[in-house]
């Protein structure tokens, strides 16, 4: 009906985690809204990454409950969260280093299509998961080094392969913790207009962990704040 709010993108409702016995998200219950970008701030051990965790399936809720274009999907497992929206970036780039930064991209692309390489398959669908792999790379500013191995990537190399790769599988949100750790102010910027950008899909919602105030003010829609594992009254 007109006038009614709409279905969050993504929910948490009295959210909590224990990690060995230790209640470490307690009852958090926020909404992420598509074409927005949340900051998620607070002291170190305040929650982030464990509400991040939640959310993603890396670690089962105590109690709660997460959802997803108004589905309940606390009791799914990880791939069943990723295929049904969550893309998940880690505070460590999780990339294959022995291969090369496109391989890594088409794997991504292959996996979101359902693909395999097989000899049976036709050429033309090679050559159009190579393509688009191909364009996620030069998306992300790294077509000069798309047949290096990833492991030989610096600075920001590694977070902007993991970028491209979960642009690959197309989630309908992005979650990213605290991406910008260890690096510099010049080459946190270039990470965070990548970042920024997917913000012009409107149909996505971004959250993002971060502890550097300068990045959160520059970037955030939203800014919410975690301490001592439950959310602010603010």
């Amino acid at each position: 009906m007109a006038g009614e709010p709409a279905t969050p993108l993504l929910e948490t409702r009295a959210l909590s985690g224990h990690i060995d016995g230790q209640l470490v998200v307690d009852q958090v219950s926020w909404a992420f809204a598509s074409g927005t970008l949340t900051a998620i701030v607070g002291p170190s051990g305040a929650g982030k990454t464990s509400y991040l965790d939640l959310i993603s399936g890396q670690r089962r809720a105590s109690a709660g409950s997460v959802w997803l274009r108004g589905r309940d999907i606390t009791a799914l497992p990880v791939p069943a969260r990723a295929r049904r929206g969550l893309g998940r970036a880690f505070q460590q780039a999780q990339v294959f280093g022995h291969l090369s930064v496109v391989e890594n991209v088409r794997l991504a692309v292959q996996a979101r299509r359902g693909e395999a390489f097989k000899l049976g398959s036709l050429w033309s669908d090679h050559r159009n998961t190579l393509e688009r792999a191909h364009a996620l790379v030069e998306r992300v500013g790294l077509g000069e080094w798309a047949d290096a191995p990833a492991g030989s990537l610096v600075q920001t190399g590694p977070r902007r392969l993991e970028l491209a790769m979960l642009m690959a599988l197309e989630p309908s949100v992005y979650l990213f913790d605290a991406p910008t750790n260890g690096l510099g102010a010049r080459e946190a910027a270039v990470l965070l207009d990548l970042i920024r950008a997917l913000k012009h899909q409107r149909d996505k919602a971004i959250v993002l962990v971060e502890q550097r105030i300068d990045v959160v003010r520059e970037v955030a829609d939203r800014i919410v704040v975690l301490h001592g594992g439950r959310q602010s009254k603010r």
